[in-house]
């Protein structure tokens, strides 16, 4: 239902702010932009979903291979009491608590095109322990806000981008996003925890965040003793050897069991194909609502407002300019990624500017996107309050990036 209001909303504040753009201002073309960005959102919907198609049948037959090894019983052992706290409705042992790990394992790792099956993989899972087929349950809430926040250990896109614009430093926001992504997964976990009402001083609970606090300021300072240059490297191959070995993992935990692999591959394979074609309506729906958005000049207007008002009582304004970058990431992740390069482009990518637009892009998730490809993927169609809790990350996040960046960086 929130989703339908917020839809609809872009809808009315889009054409609001074009009929305002026409009469008072004499703007020809802010319509005839706002119909070619229809066309353009639907066909990017469309070729979003086609790629997806290769990624999830790879991954999903992959991921049948290591459920057929028994990799869902292995990580039940090693984060079950954790997520039986946070995920209290699936059983034990449910095959969605693998899927889980992985794709948030994927994630921490920067690795989005091997995360989106698995979390694909693990809400198909959790739907068919859900009573009530077209409203989310409280599994796949938390589930989709932990994806939101954006938990990012090694952010390797945005450091490729900073290098390809000429950075002196490519990873000299690794620090920051870690540290702003950290926060906005903190308080999308807080945030779902209320609307639960999981408590999350439970001993079990503090243990598993504070090992994972632990292991993060372990990797910070290890990170800060290497050489500026070796940083990059050094993740990147660390994510890229990480990622084979987990498949290495399933084979040989399939060939332990006598799994026939090549089979078990295509039948999880076969899956792909569907789950892509079954999102393309989803997701065309919502980047067409966020391009007209940006087209009809609402953006600007929004970003303009923000400016004055800050300005008004006193607050430095410098970070307005990556501003764009922040308030187009939840809404879409190819947008966020345009709007951080054009602000590398016009200010420099060493500029203060540049680094906070690339600090925002790595401190969360593009939760409409996730929205619509996750809960579009198994039908449903009431989110309750995952919206709510994702813009809660999503804030938490950018408010954090921007006030590191000016630690780090200002």
């Amino acid at each position: 239902m929130a989703l339908n209001y917020i839809w609809i909303g872009f809808f009315l504040i889009s054409f609001a702010t074009a009929i305002i753009k026409l009469i008072f201002f004499g703007d020809l073309e802010v319509f005839p932009n706002m119909v070619s960005s229809t066309f353009d959102m639907a066909k990017t919907g469309f070729e979003i979903s086609l790629g997806l198609t290769g990624v999830l049948t790879l991954w999903l037959g992959l991921m049948k291979i290591g459920e057929k090894g028994g990799i869902v019983r292995v990580f039940s052992k090693l984060i079950g009491p954790f997520f039986h706290k946070l995920f209290p409705e699936l059983p034990e042992n449910h095959p969605a608590i693998g899927s889980i790990m992985l794709n948030i394992s994927a994630n921490m790792l920067g690795l989005d095109n091997a995360a989106t099956p698995m979390g694909l993989k693990a809400m198909e899972e959790m739907q068919k322990t859900n009573h009530k087929k077209d409203t989310a349950s409280n599994a796949q809430i938390m589930f989709l806000v932990l994806n939101t926040s954006g938990l990012t250990l090694i952010p390797i896109s945005i450091m490729v981008y900073r290098a390809q614009l000429g950075a002196a430093d490519p990873s000299d926001i690794f620090i920051p996003i870690l540290l702003a992504t950290f926060f906005s997964t903190l308080a999308g976990l807080i945030s779902v925890a209320l609307f639960q009402k999981i408590n999350l001083l439970n001993k079990v609970v503090l243990s598993y965040i504070g090992g994972l606090t632990a292991i993060i300021i372990g990797i910070i300072y290890y990170f800060s003793t290497l050489e500026k240059e070796q940083i990059t490297l050094i993740s990147t191959q660390a994510s890229n050897i990480i990622l084979f070995s987990i498949i290495i993992l399933f084979i040989l935990l399939a060939l332990r069991k006598k799994v026939n692999i090549y089979e078990a591959f295509i039948e999880g394979a076969k899956n792909g194909f569907k789950i892509a074609v079954k999102i393309i309506p989803f997701l065309i729906a919502i980047l067409v609502a966020i391009g007209v958005f940006r087209s009809s000049g609402a953006m600007d207007m929004l970003i303009s407002g923000i400016s004055w008002s800050l300005s008004s009582i006193g607050i430095n304004t410098d970070f307005i300019p990556a501003l764009p970058t922040a308030l187009m990431k939840p809404l879409s992740g190819s947008g966020a990624r345009g709007m951080m390069v054009d602000a590398m482009n016009n200010y420099g990518v060493d500029s203060f500017v540049g680094r906070i637009a690339s600090t925002v892009q790595g401190a969360t998730d593009t939760t409409f996107y996730i929205i619509a490809v996750y809960f579009g993927s198994v039908g449903i169609k009431n989110t309750r309050y995952a919206v709510t809790a994702g813009l809660i990350a999503d804030f938490v996040g950018i408010i954090a990036a921007i006030l590191i960046g000016y630690l780090f960086f200002h």
